[in-house]
């Protein structure tokens, strides 16, 4: 048996420069896919409002449909380690409603960690209070999508060198808190670079450049099959959108001059049951789609 991926893997994996794999899941099936083929780290993101149900920014997305998807990507997990997304405004009450949220996932969904965005007081607090309880949290710094009101949209983070700078203490304050590995999204190749060194802990990057210490991108974008927009840092590896466009029309093709099903993808009743049956018929009227003697 494949041995399971821990908090401890990622951290020898950071030691050894070995890249960390981290890609997006929200089913049971895409979860499969990604375990298989050896994907170290599943995120269930709160890209699950955008991508799966359709809203505009993730933060339509709730703690229970949160939740319902965890539960789907474990079921679909024998080796990656599955972290959750905390939802917007499910952390940044107060501690109290974050260690119950975050407790919810790792109860209910038996995700093993949770990531929050930011390094506000209230969040440096409550990462050092779930790490206490046991319970792994991963950063996120950078272009933080809860707050894409706030920053103006979506933006490149930390390029002058007094947000850098910034940058830079966030991160190292949210180490001390306690998060096992970091995501910087949409930060300068060299900001990076620098939060990666001065780190003892892994970071993963989307849109952050290659220094880091492993990457994620949201599976669907790089699958090509979420088309509403495509970020400049994703690399699209197929173009799924296409491919079930074509297929769904061939299908409707094929039904339309019925020619699906065939033979072959329908059942036969054995002759001699035809022959019993037709005799049956014989002995019936058919009257207003009933059968009588």
């Amino acid at each position: 048996m494949t041995k399971k991926v821990s908090t401890l893997t990622f951290q020898k994996y950071k030691q050894e420069g070995r890249k960390i794999v981290c890609l997006t899941a929200y089913d049971y099936s895409t979860a499969k896919i990604l375990d298989k083929a050896g994907v170290d780290l599943i995120l269930v993101g709160d890209s699950l409002a955008m991508v799966a149900l359709g809203h505009p920014t993730t933060h339509a997305v709730t703690m229970d449909e949160m939740i319902h998807h965890t539960k789907a990507v474990t079921r679909g997990v024998t080796r990656a380690f599955v972290v959750a997304d905390l939802p917007f405004m499910s952390y940044q009450v107060d501690q109290k409603q974050a260690i119950t949220n975050a407790g919810r996932f790792i109860k209910e969904s038996q995700a093993e960690a949770v990531k929050l965005e930011g390094a506000t007081p209230l969040n440096l607090e409550t990462v050092s209070r779930l790490v206490d309880m046991g319970i792994p949290v991963m950063g996120h710094l950078g272009f933080t999508p809860q707050s894409i009101h706030a920053l103006g949209g979506t933006r490149v983070q930390g390029r002058s060198a007094e947000q850098a700078a910034k940058l830079i203490q966030d991160s190292l304050a949210l180490e001390r808190a306690g998060i096992f590995s970091l995501v910087l999204e949409m930060v300068p190749t060299v900001v990076a670079k620098i939060i990666s060194e001065q780190l003892t802990i892994p970071t993963v990057g989307i849109g952050a450049g290659k220094y880091c210490d492993g990457q994620i991108l949201v599976t669907d974008d790089l699958l090509g099959k979420y088309t509403d927009f495509q970020p400049r840092f994703v690399r699209r590896y197929a173009n799924l959108a296409e491919v079930c466009n074509q297929s769904v029309t061939d299908y409707a093709e094929d039904v339309r001059r019925t020619g699906f099903p065939n033979d072959d993808e329908s059942f036969a009743l054995p002759e001699d049951e035809e022959e019993k049956l037709r005799a049956l018929l014989d002995t019936f009227s058919i009257s207003h789609g009933e059968l009588s003697c």
